[in-house]
């Protein structure tokens, strides 16, 4: 009876973080930084997940922060729900070969995350769509996301239990 508020907890901890996260990336980052410089709050989530989530906690997390990521950016509805499922699950099968109790690796995973995403993107609307010069307006905003993210996950991974792997059921 004693693990049952623990779970509990665990799963209102991530709760809590990621309705911040998302009032964060929504309003407050969009409203002081400018558009390269916005970090990508969401996706350091979808990291964690990765790192230390079951998949079937994990999977289901990770497509549901795309879908909402699509419903606020008001770009192509399901671009990033599927980059973030893709990101969630290579995170997860290359996480059972790491020490995934290391804030540094999640900080690093979230930086090299910034860049699968953009490339899954990418591909996705070279497939997809007709949108030309999207090459540039992705593959530009790179460098300047990447170090805002990488700052705000240092900043964010902190927060996040120091568990081991498999954290959530």
């Amino acid at each position: 009876m004693g693990l049952i508020p623990n779970v509990m907890l665990k799963y209102l901890n991530v709760l809590v973080l990621v309705i911040i996260g998302i009032i964060f990336q929504v309003n407050i980052f969009p409203a002081y930084l400018a558009d390269p410089f916005k970090p990508n709050v969401l996706l350091i989530f979808v990291v964690y997940f990765g790192f230390r989530a079951g998949f079937r906690f994990g999977a289901p997390c990770s497509f549901l922060l795309g879908l909402l990521q699509d419903s606020f950016s008001g770009t192509y509805f399901g671009l990033n729900a599927f980059s973030y499922l893709l990101i969630f699950t290579l995170y997860h099968e290359v996480a059972a070969r790491l020490y995934t109790g290391s804030r540094t690796l999640l900080v690093l995973g979230t930086v090299l995350a910034i860049v699968i995403n953009a490339s899954i993107q990418f591909l996705l609307l070279l497939l997809f769509s007709s949108s030309d010069g999207a090459f540039s307006s992705i593959f530009g905003a790179i460098l300047p996301q990447g170090l805002a993210t990488a700052l705000v996950s240092a900043c964010v991974v902190v927060l996040f239990p120091r568990a081991g792997r498999e954290e959530f059921p």
